[in-house]
């Protein structure tokens, strides 16, 4: 008897400190009602969440986020988005962890407010300072394998490379270059930025991805709920077909069934 479906189910993997048992990552805002994304939360499976601290305050009397999202049992994940330098970045990392008292900081910092594409100079810097100050560092970066390799070698704890632009919903633009990463890199990967549904979460995975970020695919979808079982669903599968291993593309056809012995095939 097959136990495939229990290997999926306990297909946990590593984090910096934390084991995790799902592979969805999902944001927080941008969600049409506090309940709706509780529930999106709840059928994505996902337990880590990110959270903006230049966006939500922490502490806001009858309605903290923070605390809701940590009494559901949700890792929570800060990250420094509207950050253009890498000062900011380091000060917005350092009150986060100050504020919900977790080492897990997302590092954003983009280059412009038109394609809020990451600044990879800048980028460095507030890594190498963060990961020095013993920060868990899980940079947003540009699907680049070179600027890949050297997030890694300074230390970060994950590596997430985008699908696309921020909230583009335009899928993997560059499957190539995630593949490169992929063979380059051994901390986790992570895509983050541009899925828009769920074939794109899958093919993330079949490339070899070990996780997936999303928000707006989610969050703007016609019913967020159901996307986000999507989501989840579509992350097993892709895990299983990465596993599973598929079958080498080739130029040319070639039958299935087999033709030796058919007196009309040619030899």
């Amino acid at each position: 008897m097959s136990c495939r479906g229990a290997e999926v189910s306990s297909d946990t993997w590593t984090l910096g400190p934390l084991k995790l048992s799902s592979r969805v990552l999902l944001g927080t805002a941008r969600y049409p009602t506090r309940q709706v994304l509780l529930d999106a939360l709840g059928a994505s499976g996902t337990r880590m969440v990110t959270v903006s601290l230049r966006r939500v305050r922490p502490g806001t009397p009858g309605d903290d986020l923070y605390v809701a999202l940590a009494e559901a049992g949700y890792h929570l994940l800060p990250n420094t988005a509207g950050c253009h330098t890498a000062d900011d970045a380091v000060r917005t990392a350092e009150l986060a962890r100050e504020a919900l008292d977790t080492p897990f900081i997302k590092v954003e910092v983009t280059a412009d407010h038109e394609t809020l594409l990451p600044d990879g100079e800048q980028l460095l810097d507030a890594c190498e300072r963060l990961v020095r100050q013993g920060f868990v560092v899980l940079p947003y970066t540009n699907d680049d394998p070179v600027l890949a390799r050297k997030l890694e070698q300074i230390g970060c704890a994950a590596v997430m490379p985008l699908a696309a632009p921020i909230g583009t919903g335009l899928g993997i633009r560059n499957p190539h270059n995630l593949e490169l990463i992929r063979r380059s890199v051994r901390v986790p990967l992570i895509v983050d930025a541009g899925l828009g549904t769920a074939s794109d979460v899958a093919q993330a995975f079949e490339l070899g991805m070990d996780a997936v970020l999303l928000n707006t695919a989610v969050a703007r979808a016609d019913d967020p709920v159901r996307m986000a079982r999507a989501v989840g669903l579509a992350a097993r599968a892709g895990r299983e077909a990465f596993l599973a291993g598929r079958v080498p593309i080739k130029r040319y056809a070639e039958a299935s069934s087999p033709t030796q012995g058919v007196p009309w095939a040619k030899p």
